[in-house]
C-alpha cells in the first residue's frame, strides 16, 4: 500500500507554494443582453480556464449593459483600482475573449500596457494568447481580426436582409395587424385574427372622408384596438400605421433602397389605402353629416370657447338687409357670439403679434451662425483640455520619479502606490483624448422657411385658401386657441419657434431664453428696453406645412410653397 503524503511540518523550513491570483472580467454590450445567458456563459468559461491553469480567483467583475466607451465602464474602473490596490497578489486578468475586454485596438493595448506596469498579464479563456512573442503576435492578430469579423458580419447581414426584402419578404417584426409567419411558410406575414380586422376597419373609416383622424382613433380604441403591449395607440403611432404601405401589400425600406410587392396578402386594398392617404394629406376634405371644413368659417373647430372649452362653430344668420356670418359656441353654452369679420380680424392681429420683422430674421440668422461657430470652438477646447490633462498627469509622474530617484524624499512603497495611481489616470486620460471627436453643425439652407413665411404670416393667412389657412393656424397654434368673446387667450400653446416672439411685460430687461428665440428687437427698441446681452440661439426645427405652390386670386405675386425648405436646421 502506498504511503499517504501529508504537508510537511511548519518547523522544517518548508514553504507552501503561493497561489497565482487572477481576476475575471465579463461584459455585455447592451442591457438587453444581460437577460440572456451571455454573462453566465462567459463566467463559466473563465472559471474553467482558471481551474485548468491553477489560478486562484480573487474577484469577479460583471459589466452589465454599460457604455462601450472605456472610461464609462464602472466595473472596468473598479477592476483597475482592485489590481492597483492588490499589486503583487494579482497576476492575471482573465476575459472570455478580447472583444469583451475592449472594442477598439487603441483601448485594448493602452489597458494592457497599464496592466503590464502592475505586473499583470491578460489571458483569454477562448483564445491562445500569452506573454511570449508568439502569443503577443497572436493577440494583435486576434484583436484586428475581431474588428474585421464584425465588419464582415455586418456587411453580410445587411446584404442578406436586402436580398430577402427584394424578394418581398418582411424581415422585421410584424407591424400591428400582422403576425410573423413561421420560417417554413412561403409568406413572411399573416393577418392577426385579433387586431387585423380592427386595423382594416380603421383604414376604411378614414377612407370614407366622414371622420377626422382623431375620430377614427377614438372609434378604433372603443372597438378594442390596442398595441401589442396592451396600450392605447397614440395619435403619432396611429398616424405612422396609416402611412405604412405594408398594409397595402408593399415592402418599402428606404434604408436598404427597396420598394417592391410583398409576398403576403395585404390587409387593405390599394384603393382604400391611397384614399386614406389623401384624407391625411388634406386632398380630400373630411365631411360628416354636414360639411366640417366650410370655406366661410376657417376658424370653426379651431378656436375654443374659454367658458366651456368646446370648439366654436359657425353659421349664417338672416337679418333685415341680408345674411350675416357669425362664430358662436354650442347651444349648451352660448358664451361666445361674434361676427366672422371681428373674430377673423382679431386672429389676424394675433398672428401679427407673433410675426417677426425682416431685420429680426437677419438677427436670428446671425445668432444661429454664431452658435455654430461657438460649438466648433467648444469642440476644439475640449480636445485641448484633454491634451492639457494628459500633460499634467505626465508632469506629476515626472516629479514623482524625481522625488524618489534623485531627491529620495519618499520611500519605495509610497512611490509605487502613487506611481500606479497616476499611471491609471494617465491611461484613462489618453483614452478620453483619443476618443474626443470634433463637433460639427451643418448650417446649409438655414432660415429659408423663416425668412420666406414668418414675417408675412398675418397677410398670408388672410389671402390663403381654406386649406392653407388651416395649415398656418396649426403651425402657429398646434393645440388651437381660446376666445372669451372679447380677446384671445394669450397663454395658448404655440410652436417652439414662436414662444418668445412677444416681449415680457413684467421685467425691465429682456434676455433670450435658451429654450426659444429672442423677442422682437423692433418692439424692444420702441419700448426702450433692448437687452444689453444676448444669449446664443439654439437650433430650432420646424416642418413646413406647405407642400405645393399656391396662388390666391387676390394675391398678385405667387408664393412658391414648394420652394420653401420648410425647416430651420
Amino acid at each position: 500500500m502506498s504511503r499517504r503524503q501529508t504537508l510537511p511540518p511548519a518547523g522544517d523550513g518548508a514553504k507552501l507554494t503561493e497561489m497565482i491570483g487572477a481576476v475575471i472580467y465579463v461584459r455585455v454590450s447592451t442591457k438587453e443582453q444581460t437577460e440572456n445567458l451571455s454573462l453566465p456563459t462567459q463566467l463559466r468559461a473563465c472559471e474553467e480556464y482558471c481551474r485548468r491553469h491553477g489560478y486562484e480567483i480573487r474577484e469577479r467583475f460583471h459589466e452589465e449593459g454599460e457604455s462601450a466607451k472605456t472610461t464609462d465602464r464602472s466595473q472596468l474602473q473598479a477592476l483597475l483600482k482592485y489590481c492597483r490596490t492588490h499589486k503583487g497578489q494579482i497576476h492575471f486578468v482573465v476575459v472570455y475573449n478580447l472583444t469583451r475586454f475592449a472594442r477598439e485596438k487603441y483601448d485594448h493595448f493602452a489597458l494592457r500596457a497599464h496592466l503590464n506596469s502592475l505586473g499583470i498579464s491578460l489571458r483569454s479563456a477562448t483564445e491562445p494568447i500569452d506573454d511570449t512573442s508568439t502569443g503577443k503576435l497572436m493577440e494583435g492578430v486576434l484583436a484586428a481580426f475581431a474588428q474585421f469579423d464584425n465588419d464582415v458580419r455586418s456587411d453580410r447581414t445587411r446584404a442578406g436582409m436586402k436580398a430577402a426584402l427584394e424578394l418581398g419578404r418582411w424581415t422585421f417584426p410584424a407591424p400591428l395587424g400582422y403576425l410573423n409567419a413561421p420560417k417554413w411558410s412561403t409568406t413572411s406575414l399573416v393577418h392577426d385574427p385579433e387586431r387585423g380586422p380592427l386595423v382594416r376597419q380603421a383604414f376604411e373609416d378614414l377612407a370614407t372622408g366622414q371622420f377626422t383622424k382623431q375620430e377614427v382613433i377614438a372609434r378604433a380604441t372603443e372597438a378594442g384596438l390596442r398595441s401589442r403591449k396592451g396600450l392605447k395607440l397614440s395619435p403619432q403611432s396611429f398616424g405612422q400605421m396609416m402611412r405604412n404601405p405594408i398594409y397595402a401589400g408593399k415592402v418599402e425600406s428606404p434604408d436598404y433602397g427597396v420598394s417592391t410587392k410583398g409576398n403576403f396578402e395585404p390587409l387593405v386594398d390599394e384603393a382604400t389605402f391611397y384614399r386614406a392617404q389623401a384624407v391625411l394629406d388634406g386632398r380630400i376634405v373630411v365631411a360628416g353629416p354636414r360639411q366640417r371644413n366650410h370655406p366661410d368659417f376657417p376658424l370653426r373647430g379651431f378656436v375654443r370657447c374659454e367658458a366651456c372649452g368646446r370648439p366654436l362653430t359657425g353659421s349664417w344668420s338672416k337679418g333685415r338687409n341680408g345674411h350675416y356670418a357669425y362664430y358662436h359656441c354650442q347651444k349648451q353654452c352660448r358664451a361666445v357670439n361674434v361676427s366672422k369679420a371681428v373674430l377673423e380680424g382679431a386672429f389676424a392681429d394675433e398672428l401679427a403679434l407673433l410675426q417677426p420683422t425682416a431685420g429680426y430674421m437677419r438677427l436670428v440668422k446671425d445668432r444661429i451662425l454664431y452658435v455654430w461657430e461657438q460649438r466648433r470652438a467648444e469642440a476644439k477646447d475640449r480636445t485641448a483640455e484633454q491634451e492639457k490633462r494628459v500633460k499634467l498627469i505626465q508632469q506629476k509622474l515626472d516629479r514623482l520619479d524625481d522625488a524618489f530617484l534623485f531627491q529620495q524624499s519618499i520611500d519605495a512603497k509610497t512611490y509605487e502606490r502613487q506611481r500606479d495611481r497616476l499611471r491609471e489616470e494617465l491611461t484613462l486620460a489618453q483614452i478620453d483624448h483619443h476618443a474626443e471627436a470634433t463637433d460639427e453643425l451643418d448650417v446649409q439652407g438655414i432660415l429659408a422657411f423663416a425668412e420666406r413665411i414668418l414675417p408675412r404670416a398675418s397677410d398670408l393667412w388672410v389671402q390663403a385658401s381654406l386649406d392653407y389657412k388651416q395649415r398656418l393656424q396649426a403651425l402657429f397654434f398646434p393645440e388651437g386657441i381660446g376666445y372669451d368673446g372679447n380677446r384671445f387667450n394669450r397663454t395658448a400653446v404655440t410652436a417652439p419657434l414662436f414662444n418668445y416672439l412677444a416681449p415680457n411685460q413684467s421685467g425691465e430687461e429682456i434676455l433670450v431664453s435658451q429654450e426659444g428665440i429672442e423677442p422682437s428687437t423692433r418692439r424692444l427698441r420702441e419700448d426702450g428696453r433692448l437687452s444689453k446681452g444676448v444669449r446664443p440661439l439654439p437650433v430650432v426645427r420646424l416642418s413646413s406645412p406647405f407642400p405645393r405652390t399656391h396662388v390666391h386670386p387676390a394675391h398678385e405675386s405667387p408664393v412658391d410653397w414648394g420652394s420653401v425648405r420648410g425647416s430651420i436646421c
